[in-house]
């Protein structure tokens, strides 16, 4: 990690925690677990109060479905203690890619790299 980008997480909110959410963690924050994205998970001594410091960008959506219920007190236990049973179904979770270049593009989308051309749309070109 560079000099800049350890300011910068410092001082924004938008590259991690900024230092009064680092300095809260660190005396009254106990560390319950980390995910797979290096995101880590604290609560209060009590467990009244549980949140997220991110590993790089803050997105809603990095975080898993696992560990959000927990974060909203839908159960008590961590996902570290009691992970939650996994579907043979069940896709791994993805955070939001709108806006990035991995986005879903429909055919014949302009942001796709290889457009397929429409039968049904013939370009207007003036006369």
């Amino acid at each position: 990690m560079s000099i800049l980008s350890k300011i910068l997480s410092a001082v924004t909110w938008w590259n991690g925690g900024t230092l009064n959410t680092r300095l809260w963690s660190w005396r009254k924050g106990t560390r319950v677990g980390e995910d797979d994205q290096g995101n880590v998970f604290y609560q209060t001594a009590d467990g009244s109060r549980r949140w997220v410091m991110y590993n790089g960008l803050v997105e809603g959506s990095r975080v898993s479905p696992e560990w959000h219920g927990w974060l909203h007190h839908t159960w008590d236990e961590p996902p570290t203690e009691r992970p939650l049973p996994k579907k043979a179904w069940e896709k791994p979770h993805l955070p939001n890619l709108t806006g990035t270049p991995a986005a879903y593009a429909p055919a014949g989308s302009i942001r796709r790299e290889e457009p397929k051309p429409r039968a049904d749309y013939e370009a207007w070109s003036p006369e």
